[in-house]
């Protein structure tokens, strides 16, 4: 009898400590600033993207919004702080596609990057892209591939670091199409670049804004995007799916999530209101300009994509036999 009592007691617990959360989240947001921590410095693509997106979202929500740059670790630095943070929708995260990288390459996370989030929205995409210097001898994707299985271990990529979303969407490249190259690791976009120019190594995976300017300027080789479908920004330029490696899709993206166990109402209000922003046609444009664009997604649909990149990016880990750092 004393069990079944102590049963009751405690599901009435529960459901009070439940009833509890929903006035709050009810009035939220309320007495403070909303947090949006970037696990980037100021002026990278998630910074930008979460800049954009801030001040139409504070209006909405009749709340300022606070962005703080955390960078470090791939992001997981930021990561880790909002994974910790009250559940109370004052402080959430803007994460990247890099967020589900870490998560299976940094020994040092001691979060579960889809477990210990809310997923609010996916809020925009943007595209890598595949380039080689100057003079490589190969124009497209079934070119390099056929230069790679000619001449085995002879080729190279560049990557702005190991264990990386660039590094590992070149393995994924290397690993789909069958060839034997090596993998050089820099330090940023800037010295990749450098490298190209410099003709150090034949190519690399990139952000398509971050290699936009030389690509313009003649000083590298666009090969091919990573997008499934062609991005609307380069429609000339064919994907590297059908470019001779079928099923090769890498996105990069941004989306919004809060710590796990945030009240529902609150995730669900922040949703409808980054849906309004996200359908103001200026948004679009200046999403575009630093070389994104828009992506609505339900919180379900989001928590199921961070899910499926990180089983991806695992497999991805598993196959090239490298070990979290």
């Amino acid at each position: 009898m004393n069990r079944i009592i102590n049963r009751i007691i405690a599901a009435l617990a529960g459901l009070l400590a439940i009833a509890a959360t929903y006035p709050a989240a009810a009035e939220w947001p309320a007495d403070k600033p909303i947090r949006v921590l970037v696990g980037f410095g100021a002026g990278g693509g998630t910074d930008i993207v979460t800049r954009i997106l801030a001040p139409p979202l504070a209006e909405l929500l009749k709340q300022s919004i606070v962005v703080e740059n955390k960078p470090g670790a791939g992001g997981s630095i930021a990561s880790a702080e909002a994974a910790k943070a009250d559940k109370d929708g004052y402080t959430a995260s803007m994460i990247s596609a890099g967020h589900t990288v870490s998560a299976v390459m940094l020994k040092a996370v001691r979060y579960d990057a889809v477990k210990d989030f809310a997923p609010v929205a996916l809020v925009a995409d943007s595209a890598f892209v595949v380039v080689a210097r100057k003079d490589f001898p190969a124009n497209d994707i079934k070119g390099l591939v056929a230069l790679a299985k000619a001449s085995p271990g002879k080729l190279n990529f560049a990557s702005v670091g190991v264990g990386l979303t660039q590094h590992f969407s070149g393995e994924l490249l290397r690993q789909m199409a069958g060839i034997d190259v090596k993998h050089i690791p820099y330090r940023g976009t800037p010295a990749v670049v450098t490298a190209l120019r410099a003709g150090e190594v034949d190519y690399a995976v990139e952000l398509v804004h971050a290699v936009a300017g030389q690509v313009q300027a003649g000083e590298l080789n666009l090969l091919a995007v990573g997008t499934p479908a062609r991005w609307p920004a380069i429609p000339n330029v064919p994907t590297v799916a059908e470019s001779g490696v079928p099923g090769y899709s890498v996105v990069g993206w941004y989306g919004w999530v809060y710590p796990a166990g945030t009240p529902q109402p609150i995730v669900d209000k922040t949703s409808a209101a980054l849906k309004t922003v996200l359908a103001r046609p200026e948004i679009a444009a200046a999403l575009a300009k630093v070389g994104a664009v828009v992506h609505v997604s339900t919180p379900a649909e989001f928590g199921k994509h961070m899910a499926d990149e990180v089983a991806k990016w695992r497999a991805v880990r598993d196959k090239a036999g490298l070990e979290s750092q």
